[in-house]
């Protein structure tokens, strides 16, 4: 088994990280000092913001928020720690991670219809218990938020890397889990391909269960009105996604559908047992060639050796043919339940869904805020391009339901 690594208990204070507390004092101050203020000059006391509860159901501004620090940044988003810069004591030591994209980048790179897509469908699958759940969004003049739950424990990536590989039963919960969520995002809220799973996009909350991020990706392939499992599935043909896990038929531009998930689930299950993807390049177009050139049977390693089940499990999730891909065929999510890799492991659904199955890997989370699972980040943008009159003009139509 692979170590677990064991949380450490929370510190006293409330859950505060120090540049919470340093953040919160130094506002407390700034109260005091306005109150003497407004007393010398004869000023009735002006209501205390700080009393004025904080509502994430209200609209909100990057004002009702403190950012903590940076957790991530991609090409055109930027992910930070905040807490809420009034309301209670309780209030004030919430944190959330706040996505942040500027319009300018969003509409440089051409990402315009993702964005409007990603907000959407968070608000969808809101709820599942290994999805991180939108809590609203906002936006002001130059910059578009999404404002997330926080989840402490860090990239899974981090923890492959770490331990190099992992063994098979942590590498089966692991996949269990994504499993369920498949079965969400496909069966039950219309037919929505993630389009971008991989080991970066999977988080550990601080009891160590996954929860998936960056839905900038995901597409509803189905009418809403229609629902999955009455409607025929829309095929797409953008070319989206991380190179060593597209499948075959995004790269050949044929159309796609929700089964280019299980084909990346299965390169998953391959890279949690072996420690690297099963096509790998420098030249993601050499990694494109190897995907539709090799079948996955030829990369299979001798060593670690990989149990039958599992060699099993990968060659079906990643058949070049579709129409018998495992997750893909009549029956969906169910057959791959069913798989021995799982079956003959007694794996219990249910217990599994309400986390009530201990996770192999604890994340040393100390207290809410704790963000030491995360790499340290320049917490401003190098390069701001302005946000022009005629920009705003063009395109603020696009952005006026965030």
């Amino acid at each position: 088994m692979a170590t677990v690594i064991q949380a450490q208990p929370l510190p006293p204070g409330g859950g505060l990280h120090p540049l919470q507390a340093k953040a919160l004092m130094a506002a407390q101050q700034q109260q005091q000092q306005q109150q003497q203020q407004q007393q010398q000059q004869g000023q009735p006391p002006q209501k205390d913001a700080n009393e004025e509860p904080f509502d994430p159901s209200r609209k909100l501004t990057a004002h009702d928020f403190v950012r903590v620090r940076t957790l991530g940044t991609g090409t055109f988003a930027r992910v930070c720690l905040v807490r809420p810069s009034h309301g209670s004591e309780a209030d004030r030591s919430k944190v959330y991670a706040l996505k942040i994209l500027r319009k300018t980048d969003v509409i440089r790179l051409k990402q315009i219809d993702h964005v409007r897509s990603e907000r959407q469908i968070l608000a969808d699958v809101r709820g599942h218990p290994f999805v991180a759940d939108l809590v609203a969004s906002f936006s002001d003049a130059t910059t578009l938020y999404l404002l997330l739950t926080y989840v402490p424990g860090g990239e899974l990536f981090t923890y492959l890397r770490r331990f190099r590989r992992f063994d098979e039963d942590t590498a089966r919960f692991y996949a269990a889990e994504i499993v369920l969520v498949l079965e969400f995002l496909h069966e039950q809220c219309g037919g929505v391909a993630f389009r971008d799973l991989k080991p970066e996009n999977l988080l550990l909350d601080e009891q160590g269960h996954i929860k998936l991020v960056d839905f900038g990706f995901a597409k509803r392939l189905t009418n809403e009105s229609s629902g999955a499992n009455n409607g025929e599935l829309t095929e797409t043909y953008t070319l989206c996604g991380t190179p060593e896990y597209l499948a075959p038929e995004v790269i050949q531009n044929k159309g796609h559908t929700t089964a280019v998930d299980w084909w990346a689930l299965g390169i998953l299950i391959f890279e949690f047992l072996t420690g690297y993807p099963p096509f790998w390049h420098q030249n993601p177009l050499e990694i494109y060639k190897q995907i539709i050139e090799k079948p996955i049977t030829t990369v299979l390693p001798q060593s670690p050796p990989l149990s039958v089940s599992a060699q099993d499990i990968i060659t079906q999730l990643c058949n070049v043919d579709r129409s018998r891909r495992l997750g893909n065929v009549s029956g969906g999510a169910a057959r791959v339940k069913a798989h021995p890799f799982f079956a003959d492991h007694n794996v219990d659904w249910d217990a599994l869904y309400h986390r009530r199955v201990r996770a192999p890997i604890i994340p040393p989370v100390r207290y809410p805020g704790d963000a030491r699972c995360y790499d340290i980040y320049p917490e401003e943008d190098a390069i701001k391009e302005e946000y022009t009159e005629e920009m705003r003009e063009k395109y603020d139509e696009f952005f006026k339901d965030f």
